[in-house]
């Protein structure tokens, strides 16, 4: 039975796990075997023969004076004769037959040895790989299962689900590719390794593999936004003024970066310089786009509003979005992107929005109306007195708990509000007729004073002559002659009205003694 040792010992190699699990499970199966073909409630224990190699079954009974458990107990004359050094208390092994074992038995113990072998099997790749997420991995095709692969790792087996492939990607059975460990699954139909095509990760490693720079940390990649096949954006950071961190990414006419192109089968990549400025990074970050100005929204939520030209907001935004929404990816931020255009329509819709729309429905307490009464208003969604206002009262007595009584009080509320205002306006317009009077009583009217000073009386001009108060106030008015047509006032003896109509010019005429040629005067006038 030295076979069966021997047979563990190789299964453990190529399995990569302790001989010490393997030992034991084939026990667990030895003694699930036993069980099931004894039938019996012994307590069994399996062990490895050191010296034949063979794997023994034993039941375990406590030596004891009275039995009271068959089961689990033996007196000390029966006992002895399994060992004579047995004494009460101790414990007896006694070997079980694993020739009586059945196929049946046989099968049970090859299902549990499997299952202990396959645990043991996740457990070792687990605490092998569970901390070299993000490590690139060489792998070969080795099998095809519906749209995932199954990748050779040497050691163990990995999948390459099609949510980690890159959509321009295809591969058959023997392909070598270059992967980036995704992570480890211990349970579950997939459980193992999952190895990614399609994580930003694979971009980084790459660089690092191309670039010496960032190898020995003079160039950083501080972050990495990837949609597998369309588009990658990668920022990065020199720690040496001497060095151009996007130049020594790119390298002499392209040739690090054109290999990373190839090996991601043409994918296209932005190399950007990293900026601890927000609104410096996001112009970087959304090039080949120009941007007009950046603003930032919100600096605790990482929230900012990005301007263009018109002309720039469709390469902006990108295919699909493809550019903006790889951009906000790189810099973490919540990026808003409007044009020139939609910013001034916005800005004036605000503007809109500041206007005053009416007087709230509060301010009718001030007039009267009850608080509860205003509480019902609102809660009905009238909110302003202008709407309220141009309601009629069959709407008003809809509103629940309003009554012809409360519809009063409203009408009453509303034409006190806008009442005050009318009377406002009527208050203002007296004092503007009190002032002009108050003028013409000071251009000789009948309370006018002796002595006026010409400079301090306010010019009212005449609506019928055109003359002004103040000159007729401060000057003697000429000689008033009786004619067949009325009084006719002779202007020209007046100081000061050289400026009078050319009319009156004309009308009235005088000569050196001050008389009035009547006959002339009137033929012109006819």
């Amino acid at each position: 039975m030295a076979s069966i040792y021997q047979s563990i010992e190789i299964l453990s190699k190529e399995k990569g796990i302790d001989p010490q699990i393997v030992l034991d499970a084939v026990k667990d199966a030895m003694l699930a075997a036993a069980r099931k073909q004894f039938r019996g409630q012994e307590d069994l224990v399996a062990d490895l023969d050191q010296t034949t190699g063979n794997i023994q079954v034993f039941s375990v009974k406590r030596v004891v004076d009275v039995i009271q458990d068959p089961a689990h107990e033996i007196v000390l004359s029966a006992a002895k004769r399994i060992d004579p050094q047995a004494e009460i208390g101790s414990e007896i092994r006694e070997a079980k037959p694993t020739e009586a074992l059945g196929r049946i038995s046989a099968q049970t113990a090859k299902q549990v040895i499997l299952q202990k072998v396959r645990e043991a099997e996740r457990d070792s790749v687990y605490s092998e790989f569970h901390g070299r997420q993000g490590e690139l991995a060489n792998c070969v095709i080795k099998r095809i299962e519906g749209q995932d692969y199954v990748v050779d790792m040497g050691k163990t087996e990995a999948r390459l689900p099609k949510k980690e492939q890159s959509r321009v990607e295809s591969f058959s059975v023997g392909d070598r590719v270059r992967c980036v460990i995704k992570g480890v699954e211990r349970g579950g139909k997939y459980s193992g390794v999952i190895v990614s095509r399609g994580a930003p990760e694979l971009v980084m490693r790459l660089f690092e593999q191309e670039v010496p720079e960032i190898y020995d940390g003079t160039v950083a990649i501080k972050a990495c936004a990837r949609e597998p096949g369309e588009r990658t954006k990668i920022a990065v950071v020199s720690r040496d003024r001497d060095v151009d961190s996007v130049g020594a990414c790119v390298g002499m006419k392209g040739m690090r970066v054109q290999s990373i192109i190839r090996e991601l089968r043409g994918e296209k990549i932005d190399i950007i310089e990293y900026s601890d400025d927000p609104i410096h990074y996001v112009t970087k970050a959304l090039s080949p786009a120009k941007i007009s100005r950046v603003t930032i929204v919100n600096s605790g939520e990482k929230h900012m509003e990005v301007v263009v030209d018109d002309l720039q907001l469709s390469l902006a935004i990108g295919k699909r979005g493809q550019n903006v929404r790889l951009a906000a990816k790189l810099i973490g931020w919540k990026i808003d992107i409007k044009s020139e255009e939609e910013k001034r329509r916005e800005l004036e819709s605000r503007m809109g929005d500041m206007v005053i729309s009416g007087a709230p429905v509060s301010v009718l307490i001030d007039h009267g109306l009850a608080e509860e009464i205003v509480e019902r208003l609102v809660g009905a969604g009238i909110g302003t007195v202008e709407r309220l206002g141009s309601m009629t009262p069959e709407e008003l007595e809809a509103i629940p708990n309003i009554d012809e009584g409360v519809v009063g009080q409203i009408q009453s509320a509303v034409m006190a509000f806008y009442g005050e205002y009318e009377s406002a306006d009527v208050e203002a317009a007296p004092a503007d007729v009190e002032s002009v009077e108050e003028a013409i009583d000071l251009s000789g009217g009948v309370n006018a004073p002796d002595e006026v000073d010409a400079e301090t009386i306010p010019a009212f001009e005449n609506i019928a002559t055109g003359l002004l108060e103040r000159d007729l106030a401060t000057h003697e008015p000429g000689v008033v002659d009786e004619t067949d047509h009325g009084e006719v006032l002779d202007l020209g003896r007046v100081e000061g009205l050289s400026a009078a109509p050319s009319t009156l010019h004309g009308f009235v005429e005088s000569d050196e003694s001050g008389s009035i040629d009547k006959s002339d005067n009137i033929e012109q006038a006819g």
